[in-house]
C-alpha cells in the first residue's frame, strides 16, 4: 500500500515504471493469453466463430468448456518430446559456443584503448545493419557443395571432392552461432568494461599467475554478464525457425519448424497454441526459479 501511495505522490515515477509494464502487457501478456485461450478451445464444436469459445451461457446456465486433449497429445507423442529436446540441445550448444568465442572478444574489447572501443563495438553491431534473412541465406552460398568454402578448399588442394556441409547439424550450428554471437558479446563487454582492474592488479601482487587471475578473479566478477549473455542467446535460439529451415536438415527438427507446420500446414491452431504454451513454460519457469534463487542469494548478503 505504501508503494502505491508513493507512486501516486510522484506521477513521474509512476509513468517511468508504468510504461514498461504496459509495453510488456501489450507485447507479451495479452498475446500469450490469446494463445492460451486458443489452446483450450474445441474448434470441432463449431461454436464461437473461427477461434471457438470457452464460456457459453444458455438458458441461464453458464458452461465452461476446456479442451485439454491437445496437451495430452503433446505429452504422449514422442515427436514433440524429440523436438523439444532437440531445440534445447541446439540452443544449449549455441549458447556454449557463443560464450567460448565471445568471451575472449569481449575481454579484448574491454581491455583495448578507449579510443579503439567504439570501433570494435561497431564491428560487433555491423551485422545488425543487414537483414537477418539475407545474412542467414548468404551461408547457403558459402556452405553449398559448389559454394565458396568448398571451392576454396578444392583450389588449395585440401580436398578433392566437395564436402557435404549444407542441411546438416554443422551448418545449423554455424548459422545459429553466427546470428546470436553479438547477443553474447555485448552484455559481456558491458560487464567487463566496468570491472575494477585493481582486483586484477591485487591478484598479481599476491603471486597469482595470469591464468589463475582470469579464473579466480575475472570470471567470477563477470558472472552477471555471462548469465545475461547466455539467456539472450539461449531463449530465442530455442524457438528459432529461420535458421533450421534454411540451413538445417531433416534430422535437425526444432520446435520452431514444428510450430510452423502445425499453424500453417496442418492448420491446427489449438494444437499449435498448446505447443507454444509448453515452449514458453519451458523457458519462463526455469528463469523464474533462477531469479528467485538469485534474489534469495542477494538478500542473504
Amino acid at each position: 500500500m505504501n508503494s502505491l501511495k508513493n507512486l501516486f505522490k510522484n506521477p513521474g515515477r509512476a509513468v517511468v515504471i508504468g510504461v514498461p509494464f504496459l509495453w510488456l502487457a501489450f507485447a507479451f501478456l495479452i498475446p500469450f493469453l490469446i494463445v492460451l485461450r486458443i489452446s483450450f478451445v474445441d474448434l470441432d464444436s463449431g461454436d464461437g466463430g473461427p477461434f471457438g469459445t470457452l464460456v457459453t451461457l444458455v438458458d441461464g446456465v453458464l458452461t465452461l468448456k476446456i479442451k485439454v486433449a491437445n496437451y495430452l497429445y503433446i505429452a504422449q507423442d514422442e515427436l514433440y518430446a524429440i523436438t523439444y529436446l532437440n531445440s534445447l540441445k541446439f540452443a544449449g550448444i549455441t549458447a556454449a559456443l557463443c560464450l567460448i568465442i565471445g568471451y575472449p572478444f569481449a575481454y579484448f574489447m574491454a581491455r583495448a584503448k578507449p579510443a579503439a572501443r567504439p570501433v570494435l563495438l561497431m564491428m560487433v553491431m555491423m551485422p545488425f545493419w543487414t537483414s537477418f534473412l539475407l545474412r542467414i541465406y548468404a551461408w547457403k552460398g558459402i556452405l553449398a557443395n559448389n559454394g565458396i568454402l568448398n571451392s576454396f578448399l578444392i583450389d588449395v588442394g585440401v580436398i578433392t571432392e566437395p564436402l557435404h556441409l549444407m542441411n546438416t547439424q554443422f551448418s545449423l550450428l554455424i548459422g545459429m552461432v553466427y546470428a546470436y554471437l553479438p547477443f553474447m558479446i555485448l552484455p559481456l563487454y558491458a560487464n567487463l568494461v566496468k570491472m575494477d582492474v585493481r582486483f586484477i592488479e591485487a591478484a598479481a601482487d599476491l603471486g597469482a599467475t595470469p591464468w589463475q587471475t582470469f579464473w579466480r578473479v575475472t570470471v567470477p566478477l563477470s558472472k552477471s554478464g555471462i548469465i545475461a549473455g547466455t539467456m539472450l542467446v539461449f531463449i530465442p535460439a530455442v524457438g528459432e525457425y529461420v535458421i533450421p529451415e534454411l540451413l538445417g536438415g531433416p534430422e535437425t527438427l526444432m520446435i520452431g519448424r514444428q510450430l510452423w507446420d502445425e499453424f500453417f500446414t496442418n492448420n491446427d491452431w489449438p494444437l499449435a497454441s498448446a505447443v507454444t504454451v509448453v515452449v514458453i513454460l519451458f523457458i519462463l519457469v526455469p528463469m523464474a526459479i533462477f531469479n528467485k534463487y538469485k534474489a534469495d542469494q542477494e538478500a542473504r548478503k
